[in-house]
This record gives C-alpha cells, sequence and structure tokens, in this order.
C-alpha cells in the first residue's frame, strides 16, 4: 500500500469487517468495544439478517445502542428469512453470496458513511471477498484479525507451506486412509509432533480447483500482503510460536483473552452485563437458574458451538455418554445440531436426563463457565470457547468436528495439559469413560489445576503493564496514526 501522508487525528474511525459467525461477530464485537473505549469511532459491519438476530436477541441494546462513536451498519445476504437460527444450514449459501455481492456492497456503504474511513480492521476470513483490494481502492489500510489462537492461525497457514512442500492437495483419496494423514510435521516451534490430521480440512482435499482449498489457500496468502496483523491469544500461553509468527508477521499483535480485557473498564459493575450482548441467539436464563442449586464444581457444561453438526446416533451416544458418567450436566441443544433432522431423543433417554441434566438451546457461555458449580467443558474445541474456558479456570474434553478445532485439541491436551480428546466415532462407553476422568479422577484433577494456572497467567497478561495490555496499546498507537 502507498505511503503519501500521515493524518493524526483525534478520532480516528475504523470500520470492522467479521466473518458472519457467531463466534467471529463476538470476538469482533470485543475488540470494537474496546477500541471504542480507547477513543476511537467504530462502523460495525454485520449482514442484514445476523443484525437483525442481534437485535432480537438484545445484543445491541446492552451496550451499543446510541453510544456516541459507535454504529452499526448492515449489507444485503440474499436470506428472506432474517430470523432463522440454524447457522449451520444457512453458512454456506452466506459464504457462496458473499464472494460474489460482498465487495460492491462493501463500496457502496463507505461511499455512504458521513465520515472517511482511517482505517479498516477485516477478520481473516473474509479476506476471500476481496477486501484487500478494496483497501487499496479506498487507500485505506487494513489490519486481519485472526479471531483464533496463533496455533490455530499457523494451522491454516500450513495449507501455503505445504502446498510449496507438494504434500497438498492429496494425489488421490486412496492418501486419506494409507496413514499418509499420520505425517509428522517437524518445522513449527511450539507445536512440536503435531499431524497432518491435527490440521484444518484442506488436508482432505486432492484437486486445486476445489472451492474449499482454494478459499483457505487464498486466505493464508492474503497474511502475506497486509502490513499488519491480530491474532486473539496471549503470549504467556503459546510463547515459542508467537516468537515464530512474528519472525515472519513483525507487525503482528496478540491481544487476549478479550474478556478479560473488558473485564478490566466494567470492573464497577455488580451484574454480569460485561458477557453479554454478544449472541445471535436469545439466551435462556433457566440455565443459570439450573445452576444455582448445584454444589461446586460438580456440573458438566456441554456445548458444541454454532456451527458444528453431529448426526442423531452421535447424539444419542454423548447423551447415554453422559448420562452414566454419573454426574450431572449442562447440555445445549441447539437448533440445527443434528445434520438434516430434529433432534428427537428416545423417551428412555429423556426420563434418564431429567434425573442428572438440564437441556437448553442457548445460554451465556462465559457466565456459565464462570458459575461456581460448573467443574468441566465438553466442547468442539472452536478457539472462542477454548479461550473462554481457559480464562475461566475450566478443564475441558475435546471432540473437534472441522476447521482450527483438531489444532486447538492437539495443542489443549499435549502442550497446555487442560483436555481430553474424545474421538470423532463418538461411543458412549468412552465419553462416559472422560467425563468421569474429567470430574473426578487424578487425571482431571491435575487438568483442573493447570487450567487454573493458565486463567492466572491471562489475568497478568491484561493486567497493567501485562503483555496483551502492551500490545493493545501497540496496536491503539498505529489505528490512531493513519499512513496512506
Amino acid at each position: 500500500m502507498e505511503s503519501m501522508a500521515i493524518i493524526n487525528q483525534k478520532k480516528p474511525h475504523v470500520v470492522f469487517i467479521p466473518y458472519p459467525a457467531q463466534s467471529h461477530i463476538k470476538c469482533m464485537l470485543k475488540l470494537a468495544r474496546l477500541l471504542h473505549h480507547k477513543g476511537l469511532n467504530i462502523t460495525f459491519i454485520n449482514t442484514q439478517s445476523n443484525h437483525k438476530r442481534l437485535v432480537k436477541s438484545g445484543g445491541t441494546s446492552r451496550w451499543l445502542d446510541g453510544a456516541q462513536g459507535f454504529q452499526f451498519k448492515t449489507v444485503p445476504d440474499g436470506f428472506p428469512d432474517p430470523t432463522s437460527e440454524n447457522d449451520a444450514d444457512q453458512h454456506v449459501k452466506l459464504w457462496t453470496y458473499l464472494g460474489t455481492n460482498f465487495f460492491d456492497s462493501f463500496l457502496d456503504l463507505v461511499d455512504g458513511l458521513e465520515t472517511p474511513v482511517t482505517y479498516i480492521v477485516c477478520d481473516g476470513f473474509m479476506t476471500y471477498t476481496n477486501m484487500v483490494y478494496a483497501a487499496e481502492k479506498l487507500r485505506v489500510p487494513i489490519i486481519l484479525f485472526w479471531t483464533m489462537a496463533a496455533c490455530g492461525f499457523m494451522g491454516f497457514y500450513q495449507v501455503k507451506v505445504l502446498m510449496e512442500k507438494g504434500l497438498v492437495p492429496l494425489k488421490d483419496e486412496s492418501y486419506l486412509t494409507n496413514g499418509f494423514l499420520e505425517m509428522e510435521i517437524d518445522w513449527i516451534p511450539g507445536m512440536n509432533g503435531i499431524h497432518l490430521k491435527d490440521l484444518p480440512e484442506f488436508t482432505r482435499y486432492t484437486k486445486l480447483t476445489d472451492p474449499a482449498f482454494k478459499f483457505l489457500l487464498e486466505t493464508a496468502q492474503a497474511a502475506d500482503v497486509v502490513s499488519h496483523m491480530i491474532v486473539h491469544t496471549f503470549n504467556e500461553l503459546e510463547s515459542d510460536l508467537i516468537k515464530e509468527l512474528k519472525s515472519i508477521f513483525p507487525n503482528l499483535y496478540t491481544i487476549g483473552p478479550l474478556q478479560l480485557l473488558l473485564n478490566q473498564i466494567t470492573e464497577t459493575q455488580t451484574d454480569n452485563s460485561t458477557f453479554n450482548g454478544y449472541s445471535l441467539r436469545t439466551e435462556e436464563p433457566e440455565c443459570l437458574n439450573w445452576l444455582e442449586s448445584k454444589q461446586p464444581n460438580s456440573v458438566v457444561y456441554v456445548n458444541f458451538g454454532s456451527l458444528a453438526v453431529m448426526s442423531l446416533q452421535e447424539l444419542l451416544e454423548f447423551g447415554w455418554g453422559l448420562v452414566n458418567s454419573d454426574h450431572e450436566f449442562l447440555w445445549i441443544i441447539r437448533t440445527g445440531l443434528v445434520d438434516g433432522e430434529p433432534a428427537v431423543l428416545p423417551q428412555e433417554l429423556e426420563i434418564a436426563i431429567k434425573q442428572k441434566g438440564f437441556v437448553g438451546r442457548w445460554c451465556s457461555q462465559e457466565e456459565v463457565l464462570n458459575h461456581r458449580s460448573v467443574g468441566g467443558f465438553l466442547t468442539h474445541g472452536g478457539w472462542g470457547s477454548v479461550i473462554e474456558s481457559l480464562s475461566s479456570g475450566i478443564p475441558m474434553a475435546c471432540w473437534p468436528v472441522s476447521g482450527d478445532q483438531g489444532t486447538d485439541c492437539r495443542q489443549m491436551c499435549k502442550e497446555w495439559g487442560v483436555a481430553i480428546e474424545i474421538g470423532r466415532s463418538v461411543k458412549r462407553d468412552e465419553v462416559e469413560k472422560v467425563v468421569r476422568a474429567l470430574m473426578a479422577g487424578e487425571e482431571g484433577g491435575n487438568m483442573r489445576k493447570k487450567a487454573m494456572e493458565w486463567k492466572k497467567m491471562a489475568e497478568t497478561a491484561v493486567g497493567h503493564g501485562g503483555s496483551s495490555s502492551l500490545e493493545m496499546d501497540k496496536l491503539v498507537d498505529v489505528l490512531k496514526t493513519v499512513v496512506f
């Protein structure tokens, strides 16, 4: 990007472009809130359907409606039903529509803003909509925000590296079953001993022309053409890997956990509003009410995120495993969790669940994880869930499904010592065994101790003079000194 002049403004105007999925929007809203608190003007762009869902769930009324210097803007997404909560079903259609239409919609939107844009903060996964070119066209600098761990970003970045090494795409489908995916990668500090199977789905494709492979490759390549990037992590958690990344990308800012940074600017509040206002779904207070009567550290919280899907049989295996573990559990079964059919449980299982558990459709996850009754978290390993669990000192059982979840799970189990993995072909006996180990076994006790250590290190990172606080200050300085 050409450097023509430096403009110093009291109120820089930063436009946020999130990838249109729950965890990405939540993460970017938190960073936007922090930057707004630091004195920057913010325009946050949602698709029309997602924004209507955010409004419906109360997500804008908590702290944004009427906030001076913070506004939402929307772009079309092609959906006739703006309130549907089946994220997984809509995801591919939305991804395809935005790939064709977002670029023009974004330029029209920026053209209609009352004040000039001084910076763009774009989700790294929105670069497929040509946002780097849009920034060049507007002559506005752009920062890519990877709403994941450093290991998650590095995992995705490997598609570029492995392609250069001739390892992907796979030569044919036999490589999926002949042990090739067990290949160990030994060149990433902080991820020593990770295998191809632990990386995202690009290790499963056999054609360079596959749209998903092309998307992942172009996303990884975009990291090489921008001057600044943000990763949602903290240095103490991934120090070796972050050092490696900063040798490749010198202007990389590691800022997290964002919720703990937000806690500092809302520490005078006595309620839990700091946790709320980010959800596309209505959060049910009954979940928290049920927890109130439970003993400390006695409940397993179960939630597979907003996009993961499973078969009905897998749902039943989890259900019976939880029941047979003889531990109490709070289980979120959202709309669309079961692939292609309603999540109907047999009467026998429903009766058994009522004796030991509570089933909800959605909840305020961070409030749940910070509740005294919760002692473990059964998760899909999405980074939003993982960093929220680490921030709460809660150990995990992990069942990775897609994306960076396999990479996260590997690091959680092997490097950070806070999780047990459940095999992809889920069986009730394994679920029962893992939940018991998580909640009552020696292994679970060790993981709980380690999770509390990471929680304390995360709190240090966001404190005065901490690594994430210093990185945030550097980022704010960049955003307040705009280079064209």
